[in-house]
């Protein structure tokens, strides 16, 4: 929904500052119509937002380089949002405002605008954030929370779990990939260790995952590195399959 929803915002105040230009340019009436274009962007900024904090705490792999973009975008919005709300009030309250205080208000907010814009496209278009690009026969996305008993949980509906399919799995703050290889069950971590990216989301075939923000491939029973640009193994847990269940055990530190 999020990258549905800046569209209207986008226009609004892209809208809000043309119109003052005019205003300034030919010296007619564009002043109100400038000012509904900035309520409109402000209600529509605040509707995108929503969504955005929604992905921001829920999709976007934690202790990455996703998240921390995700941070920077969400803030420079923020500021957007103050700089055209405070054009709006400001020409609200005075009776007689400057124009060009207007226009500078604006102009730095659209700038910002533009930059958060581009942040967002990184973060749908390299880091896939909303985005399923994950393979052919990958399976529908599953994702569950669990909690965890003496450092060990269990998984029911293995039988689900397709071939080289994969489930992520949250678990005291913790993401953990189930997946089904030629050999077996497996559960590794879902932190890349190059960039942090979802391991869940990526590819699997023959025992081996492959993130899909850099294309780092990990041997899922040992966690070694077998394409980089990843330096550093991933975590894998130990798994115990009994009368149509897997018990995990954990090693959170």
């Amino acid at each position: 929904m999020h990258p549905i929803l800046v569209s209207f915002p986008i226009a609004f105040f892209t809208g809000a500052l043309i119109f003052d230009v005019l205003q300034l340019i030919y010296d007619r009436s564009f002043n109100q119509t400038a000012v509904y274009l900035l309520i409109a962007g402000l209600i529509g900024a605040v509707a995108a937002a929503i969504p955005g904090v929604i992905d921001f705490i829920f999709t976007v792999p934690p202790k990455s380089s996703g998240k921390k973009r995700a941070a920077k975008h969400g803030l420079t919005n923020v500021t957007v949002i103050l700089l055209f709300g405070s054009a709006l009030i400001y020409r609200l309250q005075s009776n007689f405002p400057d124009h060009y205080i207007i226009l500078g208000l604006e102009t730095a907010g659209e700038i910002l605008l533009f930059i958060a814009g581009w942040m967002g496209g990184i973060l749908v278009f390299r880091n896939q954030i909303g985005v399923d690009g994950r393979y052919a026969g990958a399976g529908k996305w599953k994702e569950e929370y669990v909690t965890a008993t003496n450092g060990q949980f269990e998984i029911d509906n293995i039988a689900d779990l397709k071939l080289n399919q994969m489930r992520l799995i949250h678990v005291e703050g913790n993401r953990i990939v189930i997946a089904k290889t030629e050999d077996g069950y497996v559960a590794f971590s879902d932190h890349c260790t190059h960039r942090g990216g979802s391991l869940a989301g990526g590819a699997m075939i023959c025992g081996t995952v492959q993130c899909p923000w850099h294309g780092s491939q990990f041997d899922v029973k040992t966690g070694d590195v077998k394409g980089g640009p990843a330096t550093e193994k991933i975590i894998v847990y130990s798994i115990k399959e009994d009368n149509g269940k897997l018990y995990i055990n954990t090693n959170f530190s």
